[in-house]
C-alpha cells in the first residue's frame, strides 16, 4: 500500500459579494489578532524577559472578544483567529532556534491576505466546499481533480494584490510515491544568461519573463506614481493594474520552474547544486533585478520538496567551492578568471572548457564524493574573524 503524504492543491475561486465581504472581515480580524498577540509577546519579553506561549495568547483572545473595542472579533469564525496565533507561535519558535528573524507586524497594505480553516470550520460534501459563517459553497474552478476519495484537512483562503481569490486545499495524496531508483547524477550550475547549465552539457535558457513585460510594467508604474496618494479609487485601480502585471510575470516564471524541476527530479536520482545565498546576492544593486527574475531560491525550494516526495536526493555544495576555475578533467586550479572569459583552456592538460559546463561537471563530481562518504557539505556563514560575507565566490555577469 502506498504511503500517504500531505499535499496542497491550489485553485482559483470567485466569491459572491457576501462571501467576499465575510472573507475581507476575516482577513482583517486575523491581521488584528496576530498584531495584538505579537505586541503582547514583545512587551512581555522586553519588560519582564517572559516568554508568552500559544495558550496564553489564546486566553488573551477570549478576553479581547469581551471588550467593547474588539467585540467585532466574535463576528467571524474563531478558527482562523486561533490559527493566526499558532502561526505566530511557529514564527517565535523559528526565531528562538535562530532560523528566522524576529516576527514582524502585519501591514494592512503589504501583508498577504489569508485565513486558514481547519476541518471544524468548513464543510466538504460531494465536492463542494462551504466555509464557516457562509451559507453557499465557494465557486471553485477545478483546474485539476483532487485525489480520489481525498478529504481536506486544512483549507487556506487568500487574496493576492491583483484582487484574485485562491483556495489551497491540503489533503493526503496517495499518488505521491517514490520513483524507481536510478544511478544518474546531474550537476546544476545556476546563471543569468542561461537559467541553469547541466553537467551533461545542456543549457536551459532563461525565459526572462520580467523583461518581456518590462515596458508594460514601467508604464503602469508611471501612471500609479501620478495618482494622488491616499485611499482614492483611481489610485487603487492603478495599483491593481501594476499588481496584475506582476502576477502575470510570477505565474509564468513559476510554471517554467515547475516544469524544469519536475523534469530534473524525474530523470535523476541525485541533483547537485551550489549553495547560493540569494539574500546576500540581492545586495548587489546592478544585479538584484536579474537575480530576482531568475528566482534561484524558488528553484531550489521546488527541487528539495519534489525530491522528498519522489525519493530523490539534493546535495548542496559549499558556495566557496571553485567550480568554474577548476579543470573538470585533471583537477588543476586556474588563476584569476574574469567574467568575460566564457571558454578557457587548462594549462595542465590542454582541455578546452565551456565555463558553465565545466562548473556543472565539477559540482557533479563534488556531489558524488559527498554521497559516497554519506555526509553533506555545510554552507559557510559569515566569519567574524575575516569579515568575509557569505556570498557566491565568483561575481555574476551583469544582465545585458
Amino acid at each position: 500500500m502506498a504511503s500517504r503524504m500531505k499535499r496542497a492543491y491550489r485553485y482559483r475561486f470567485y466569491p459572491t459579494d457576501a462571501q467576499a465581504a465575510e472573507l475581507s472581515r476575516t482577513f482583517g480580524c486575523v491581521r488584528r489578532v496576530y498584531n495584538l498577540a505579537l505586541a503582547a509577546r514583545t512587551e512581555a519579553w522586553t519588560l519582564r524577559q517572559e516568554r508568552v506561549n500559544y495558550n496564553a495568547t489564546s486566553a488573551m483572545l477570549t478576553a479581547w472578544k469581551k471588550t467593547e473595542e474588539l467585540a467585532y472579533l466574535g463576528d467571524v469564525s474563531s478558527v482562523p483567529l486561533q490559527q493566526a496565533l499558532r502561526h505566530l507561535q511557529g514564527a517565535f519558535a523559528a526565531f528562538w532556534d535562530k532560523r528566522a528573524k524576529y516576527p514582524r507586524f502585519k501591514s494592512r497594505k503589504n501583508s498577504r491576505k489569508s485565513a486558514e480553516y481547519t476541518s471544524s470550520a468548513f464543510r466538504w460534501r460531494d465536492g463542494a466546499l462551504t466555509l464557516a459563517k457562509m451559507s453557499e459553497p465557494l465557486d471553485i474552478r477545478w483546474s485539476r481533480p483532487l485525489p480520489e476519495g481525498a478529504e481536506p484537512s486544512t483549507v487556506t483562503v487568500s487574496q493576492d494584490a491583483a484582487g484574485r481569490w485562491f483556495v489551497s486545499i491540503l489533503v493526503d495524496d496517495p499518488a505521491v510515491r517514490p520513483l524507481v531508483a536510478t544511478d544518474t547524477t546531474v550537476g546544476v550550475d545556476a546563471g543569468l544568461s542561461h537559467l541553469v547549465t547541466l553537467s551533461t552539457g545542456e543549457k536551459i535558457a532563461n525565459p526572462r519573463h520580467e523583461r518581456k513585460d518590462r515596458a508594460r510594467l514601467a508604464k503602469a508604474q508611471r501612471k500609479l506614481s501620478r495618482k494622488a496618494k491616499g485611499n482614492g479609487a483611481n489610485r487603487a485601480k492603478a495599483r491593481r493594474k501594476v499588481a496584475r502585471i506582476h502576477a502575470r510575470i510570477k505565474d509564468r516564471r513559476r510554471d517554467h520552474l515547475h516544469k524544469l524541476t519536475t523534469r530534473l527530479v524525474r530523470e535523476n536520482q541525485t541533483i547537485v547544486i551550489e549553495d547560493l545565498t540569494v539574500r546576500n546576492l540581492l545586495k548587489n544593486g546592478r544585479l538584484a533585478r536579474a537575480i530576482s527574475a531568475a528566482a534561484w531560491g524558488e528553484f531550489r525550494s521546488m527541487l528539495e520538496y519534489k525530491a522528498a516526495w519522489y525519493g530523490r536526493d539534493v546535495v548542496a555544495i559549499d558556495r566557496w567551492f571553485p567550480s568554474s576555475k577548476q579543470c573538470s578533467t585533471c583537477g588543476a586550479l586556474q588563476g584569476r578568471m574574469p567574467l568575460n572569459v566564457r571558454t578557457w583552456t587548462c594549462d595542465s592538460c590542454a582541455t578546452t572548457h565551456d565555463r558553465d559546463v565545466n562548473a556543472a561537471r565539477n559540482l557533479r563530481a563534488a556531489g558524488l564524493a559527498v554521497s559516497a562518504c554519506g555526509a553533506g557539505v555545510r554552507p559557510q556563514r559569515e566569519s567574524s574573524r575575516t569579515g568575509r560575507s557569505a556570498m557566491k565566490q565568483e561575481p555574476l555577469r551583469r544582465e545585458p
